[in-house]
């Protein structure tokens, strides 16, 4: 058989129409992330030999693939290795060193303590500005919760866990201790009810038990851009958030829409004396029908409130957002990886459309 030259790896790769890497390629100037990749890594000057560590913006090109297609450490080895597609994303030949699954742990686990997370974010925050995405015309703010692995745990376990204590009978076995998640907490997940085959609705909703992290975001009404992000467990309260930095101070108009559970008194005060205007929803009276002239207000904050659901459901949708590690800090860094991913996503979306006008 003939082996393959140059040429006909090229004329492959030339064939390959609709790549999504090579279109990250010409719109996502991934050279922007190297001073703070740099700076969270901290690599010796290679004065003391050894094997030189891979460039840290492949490697954190390599996590970008990895959160677009939600694969595992091994898989993603295995993919570089396999997809000429992933290969010239990453500018690599056939016969040049591939990372294995090891060593992405390792550079992802570096990054995630860190704390680099922010940074690679802001980082691509500014060059979105620098492009002329500015935070525009408001901010819609919402949560959604992000699965992880379940736990089996007995209830006085829980109990410690609740009280931010470490069970005993963990504390001598380091190897159970760092499978387990003392940080993802259960909560209940609500659901409208389904119709059922005879026709009639029931009149409560579902309540479905859930484990995992939350995500909370606020973007600009404008772009759709993430602009303010934060992770939390599944069971920390929505409302409470906007007070801890999720509202964006540069936004050109100062309208905050989001959901009723963002409804209260403490945030109301909040807003105001940050010189934000409240869209939030007005709850309904308790044992009492909604006034007509708040469903109407409601109804018209939800159309433009509903454009925050687009985003989850392109995280969740489209690369699958899921919590594989262990612990609120490797959560962190994984769902603030994916709102740079969709970021991304949304500035190529924007700048072809912006092309073809």
């Amino acid at each position: 058989m003939k082996r393959a030259g140059f040429f006909d790896v090229e004329e492959r790769l030339a064939r390959l129409i609709g790549d999504q890497f090579e279109a990250f390629s010409r719109t996502v100037d991934f050279e922007v992330f190297r001073p703070d990749l740099e700076q969270a890594l901290a690599y010796s000057d290679g004065s003391k030999g050894g094997r030189p560590p891979f460039d840290p913006v492949l490697m954190f090109k390599v996590l970008v693939i990895q959160a677009l297609n939600n694969l595992s450490d091994e898989r993603m080895e295995y993919l570089i290795n396999d997809r000429l597609s992933f290969m010239r994303f990453l500018g690599l030949g056939l016969s040049d060193r591939v990372p294995d699954a090891k060593t992405l742990w390792l550079f992802r686990e570096r990054l995630t303590q860190a704390g680099a997370i922010e940074g690679l974010f802001n980082r691509f925050d500014t060059t979105l500005r620098s492009a002329g995405y500015l935070p525009m015309s408001g901010q819609i703010l919402d949560a959604t919760l992000v699965a992880a692995p379940k736990q089996r745990n007995t209830n006085a376990e829980k109990a410690d866990l609740r009280a931010g204590r470490i069970p005993e009978d963990w504390q001598d076995k380091r190897a159970k201790l760092s499978h387990k998640d003392r940080h993802a907490r259960w909560t209940l997940k609500f659901t409208k009810a389904k119709r059922q085959d005879d026709g009639t609705i029931p009149s409560t909703d579902l309540a479905i038990p859930f484990f995992g992290y939350k995500s909370h975001i606020s973007i600009d009404r404008k772009f759709r851009f993430i602009r303010k992000w934060k992770a939390t467990d599944a069971a920390a309260s929505d409302g409470a958030r906007l007070r801890e930095g999720l509202l964006d101070k540069t936004n050109t108009a100062s309208s905050v829409w989001a959901d009723t559970a963002y409804r209260a008194k403490a945030n109301e005060d909040f807003m105001e004396k940050q010189g934000f205007v409240s869209k939030v929803h007005r709850k309904k009276p308790h044992l009492k029908p909604m006034p007509r002239h708040i469903q109407r207000s409601n109804a018209g904050k939800s159309v433009i409130r509903s454009r925050v659901e687009h985003v989850f459901a392109d995280q969740k949708s489209q690369t699958g957002l899921f919590i594989r590690t262990v612990g609120i800090t490797r959560a962190t860094m994984r769902i603030g990886l994916a709102n740079i991913v969709y970021n991304m996503r949304r500035f190529r979306f924007l700048e072809r459309l912006n092309a073809s006008a």
